[in-house]
């Protein structure tokens, strides 16, 4: 199975990450899409809800989607979630053909070498780029490629939705309806998320 992994904070998962994952099982890149949510980023505060609230969040917006899963990994392991490490784990107890794919956003990949151990880390994995910014220019991008690290851009057109944005609207009671999967909505409206 050809696998290609999504893993972020999800706080909270919208409709950009659908589309994400639907373009690259559409377009034959991978035959599953696998979300992880961290368990604990080490370069975000993942503030307004717990761990768990995410990890439940991404379940139920994924549900019905056989394309589609989610792993627990990191809530599993606990601690800081390491891409490494959890690539090294996946690894280890799944038959995975040919390499990794790994899904992440140019704002992401641009400071992909302050990551933990980032240099083992692009041995592992063959990176999926999704561009997150109105004027993209790809050869910002071509000194990573130089230092070995293996990337294709998503012809996808940027989609300005951003968890951060979603969390203010939630904070000033404003609607989010059609930015995120609806029972991802009804959840964060059952467990009052993101109102402090």
């Amino acid at each position: 199975m050809k696998l290609c992994l999504f893993q972020g904070t999800f706080n909270p998962i919208h409709n950009a990450h659908i589309q994400v994952a639907e373009f690259v099982v559409k377009n034959s890149i991978c035959d599953r899409v696998v979300f992880i949510p961290a368990y604990d980023p080490p370069h975000k505060a993942s503030g307004g809800c717990s761990a768990e609230d995410r990890l439940n969040m991404v379940k139920l917006a994924l549900e019905n989607r056989p394309e589609f899963s989610v792993s627990d990994i990191e809530f599993r392991r606990q601690g800081k979630s390491y891409t490494y490490l959890t690539i090294c784990d996946i690894y280890k107890h799944h038959k995975i053909d040919g390499k990794i794919k790994f899904l992440i956003g140019t704002d992401a990949f641009e400071k992909i070498e302050k990551w933990y151990e980032a240099d083992k880390l692009k041995e592992l994995v063959d990176f999926v780029v999704f561009i997150r910014e109105n004027k993209f220019d790809r050869e910002r991008f071509d000194y990573l490629r130089d230092k070995g690290y293996r990337f294709e851009f998503m012809p996808l057109e940027f989609l300005d939705i951003s968890s951060t944005e979603i969390r203010e609207k939630i904070k000033r009671g404003e609607n989010i309806k059609g930015l995120v999967p609806e029972k991802t909505e009804e959840y964060i409206k059952k467990h009052d998320l993101y109102k402090n």
